[in-house]
């Protein structure tokens, strides 16, 4: 397989990976819906950031590593567990205590904020390094320079999930002033609270 087949091969596959809703998709909604643009394309970013570490450390080798180590994948897997359990309790609490969450820094993000979380939830999903390592050295010609390859197969990645948040930010932007009142807000936080913390239990039950 030549370059170009390789990358055309690899974006049919991650364009699926992208469509399809998911832990990434509720926090850019939420994000979008309650907080703004700004903030909601903080948390893109750093998701898009997490894809671009990943696929240089698939391409580096570190990624094998981490998925022929147990225990560091475990170590992994767990931080993330704790990590998503914490911020969909965090949700949780702020929908049952909307008095006490305005300065929660879950609910009031700053552009940087946002940014880390994405970045956070991204990096500690060792679903996304599995999925990299299965996946990436498929599509890696022989006589192409795999590190290069590599952060080119994550570019494509990373040009389709902006392409794609574009869109999600843009409507929720649009439905925002219909969904910022008080009720909604709340609302939004239980339903998403409950999907993170439901990733964060798959992660942790999942072998």
């Amino acid at each position: 397989m030549d370059i170009a087949g390789s990358i055309a091969s690899f974006a049919a596959v991650v364009a699926l990976l992208t469509l399809t809703p998911g832990l990434d998709t509720a926090l850019i909604m939420r994000t979008s819906v309650l907080s703004g643009r700004r903030p909601a394309w903080g948390v893109v970013l750093g998701i898009q950031a997490g894809i671009l570490v990943w696929g240089l450390a698939t391409a580096a080798g570190l990624s094998a590593l981490l998925a022929a180590s147990q225990l560091a994948y475990e170590i992994l897997r767990w931080a993330g567990v704790a990590y998503l359990v914490y911020m969909g309790a965090r949700m949780l609490w702020n929908a049952r205590h909307p008095a006490q969450s305005e300065a929660d820094p879950v609910t009031d993000q700053t552009f940087g904020r946002a940014f880390r979380r994405g970045l956070l939830t991204n990096l500690l999903n060792p679903k996304v390094g599995a999925f990299y390592v299965a996946m990436l050295p498929q599509f890696i010609p022989h006589d192409v320079p795999p590190a290069l390859m590599g952060l080119a197969l994550a570019g494509v990645h990373v040009g389709e999930g902006l392409v794609w948040s574009a869109l999600l930010v843009a409507f929720a932007t649009f439905m925002g002033g219909v969904l910022r009142t008080p009720r909604v807000r709340r609302l939004l936080d239980r339903l998403t609270g409950v999907v993170i913390i439901g990733f964060g239990v798959r992660l942790a039950v999942q072998d």
